[in-house]
Parts: structure tokens; C-alpha cells; sequence
């Protein structure tokens, strides 16, 4: 079964501004931080994942229709520096130096196009492996479907499958939605229904299923649940709808245009030699020589430079 890897790249672009010191820069003095974790746990996801093929998702930055329906989504969110944006655009050439496709779209969020993805490479007969720290995706997840939640860059991804799940919050994905209806997400500036948390709503939801029918079976729940129940109803379904991820629209990039077969590696080694990170030329070159890269990339023989390799200190977070 060929295996499809979905990354959402604003979660990883994050993790990495913020666990790599911002110190890193090269010689010249331009701050790299960022894009030497990302390709870190690139090669590290390439590595552990052995994707056949491989997409990453972007938000646009642009309003999207949830934007639109709430004027106070993701409000309150701690302002990112412009030491994170000045970096995109080097992320997006280490991308595409691997060759790999990436995508966005200013009508959904990252979230919406891994949704759409996943459901048509599960359509297509692919297992599929999602890679975001966003809960909303767990509602993708399905019997070929699953979602990694990268640690220690991504030497230890905790891996959320259906049964994961119910173990961890108590919920089933499909059930996503409709907890975050109760429950609420900060992150988003969604409050869901107010004195319900976490654990109240996965209780709620083993009883009755659905957020709809426990509103249709209001009688049944015990008076002080109830009346903050009744009180909540508007912020209930609103967030629910909020947190509903969607897929009916065309995929901006085709499915069949993200394998990874016979992928030339001078690119990316170019682009480490530019940015002087050397040591991940050398995973790059190992990562080449292992059966699944003998599979899937094209190294080539020129030698890669060997000064001005990151520092060490770096090397150990990712």
C-alpha cells in the first residue's frame, strides 16, 4: 500500500522557530533557525515515514470563510515575530529544492487541505500519515488514517490512531468536532460551553454520541449540566460548525503529482552548501544510501563542503 505523508507546514515552520535558538545564523548573519529545524525533521520524517508521497499544507495568511463567520477567530493569539516570517520564504526553497510539492489556498485553512488530501489518498487506496500538532485533524483519523504528533523534533512522533484516541481523550474522531463543541479551544478563540471541560465532554459524548442529541435528550442530563447546556446552546453548535473540517473542493495541486521517484538530491545539497548546514547534507547523504532512498532519490557525487557545519548544541534538539 503506498503510504502518503501530509504535513502542515505552519505547525512544523513553529516548532521549529521556537526550539532552535534563534542564535543560529550563518556567516553572512542571516537567522536560520527555522529553516534548519524544518530540515531536520524533514529528513528525520523521511526517514521514519518512508513516504511514497509527500505534500505539504500552508495557511495562506488570508481571511478565511471562518474568519468570515467569527470576527474574533484565533484572536488572542500571541504575536509571531517577523524573525518567523523573514524565513518563510527559505523554507519554501528548501522545499521545493527537495522537490516536494506544497500548497495553499486563502479560502481554507492548512487544516482544510488535509482533509481534503487525506480523504483522496484514502480513496485512492493509500494509507495516509498526518503530520500536525493541531487537534482538529484528529478528526481525520480513520482506519488508514492517522495523525503524528511530532516530539523531540521528530525523533519520537506519538502516533493518534482511532484507538489512540479513545484511550487518550475518550473521544472517537468523528467525534471531534462536537467536543470541541462543548469543550471549547483556546487556540482558536473558540469558548465552547462554558463550566464544560475536556473530561465532561468526552463523557457527555460516550452517552449520547453526537452534540445534537444531547441537546435532544436534555431531560436526561442531571439539572446543573443542564442548565449550563441550555445556556451554551448558540456557542455549541457555532463552535462545532467552527471546528468541522471540509474537503468538497478541487485539490489545488493533483494527487498523482506528489510521489517521490527518482527525486535528484543536488538541489537540496546546493541549498545546504548556501546556508551551511553541512551536517544535514551528511544525513541527507546517509538517508540516500538506505533502501528506502535507493528507492526514491538520486544522489549525487559531488562533495558536499564541510565547513561552517551547524553546531552541535543544534544538532541535538532535532
Amino acid at each position: 500500500m503506498q503510504h502518503l505523508v501530509l504535513v502542515d507546514g505552519h505547525h512544523l515552520m513553529y516548532r521549529a522557530f521556537y526550539a532552535v535558538p534563534a542564535a543560529l545564523k550563518t556567516s553572512k548573519g542571516e537567522q536560520v533557525n527555522a529553516v534548519y529545524g524544518v530540515a531536520s525533521m524533514l529528513l528525520s520524517l523521511l526517514k521514519a515515514e518512508e513516504p511514497d508521497s509527500l505534500l505539504f499544507c500552508f495557511d495562506a495568511g488570508e481571511e478565511t470563510f471562518r474568519h468570515h463567520e467569527h470576527a474574533g477567530y484565533k484572536e488572542g493569539r500571541a504575536k509571531t515575530p517577523d524573525e518567523f516570517y523573514l524565513q518563510i520564504p527559505r523554507i519554501l526553497e528548501l522545499i521545493e529544492s527537495f522537490q516536494i510539492k506544497h500548497c495553499s489556498d486563502p479560502r481554507y485553512e492548512a487544516d482544510d487541505l488535509l482533509c481534503a488530501y487525506s480523504r483522496a489518498g484514502e480513496k485512492a487506496g493509500m494509507r495516509v500519515t498526518i503530520v500536525t500538532g493541531d487537534r482538529d485533524a484528529l478528526q481525520l483519523v480513520t482506519a488508514n488514517v492517522r495523525v503524528a504528533i511530532p516530539h523531540k523534533g521528530y525523533q519520537a512522533p506519538e502516533y493518534m490512531t482511532p484507538q489512540a484516541m479513545l484511550a487518550k481523550y475518550g473521544v472517537r474522531p468523528g467525534q471531534i468536532p462536537s467536543y470541541k463543541g462543548l469543550s471549547g479551544d483556546s487556540s482558536d478563540n473558540l469558548p465552547g460551553v462554558r463550566g464544560i471541560g475536556p473530561k465532561g465532554a468526552a463523557q457527555l459524548l460516550q452517552q449520547f454520541e453526537t452534540l445534537k442529541s444531547i441537546y435532544d435528550h436534555l431531560d436526561q442530563v442531571k439539572p446543573a449540566l443542564r442548565a449550563k447546556l441550555e445556556t451554551g446552546r448558540e456557542s455549541a453548535f457555532f463552535c462545532e460548525r467552527m471546528a468541522t473540517l471540509i474537503c468538497d473542493f478541487p485539490l489545488p495541486v493533483p494527487i498523482d503529482t506528489l510521489r517521490l521517484h527518482e527525486v535528484a538530491t543536488a538541489g537540496a545539497e546546493a541549498f545546504f552548501r548556501e546556508f551551511e548546514m553541512n551536517s544535514l547534507g551528511k544525513r541527507l547523504q546517509s538517508l540516500c544510501g538506505t533502501e528506502y532512498g535507493r528507492e526514491h532519490f538520486v544522489w549525487n557525487e559531488d562533495k558536499i563542503a564541510s565547513n561552517s557545519e551547524a553546531p552541535q548544541n543544534q544538532m541535538a534538539l532535532f
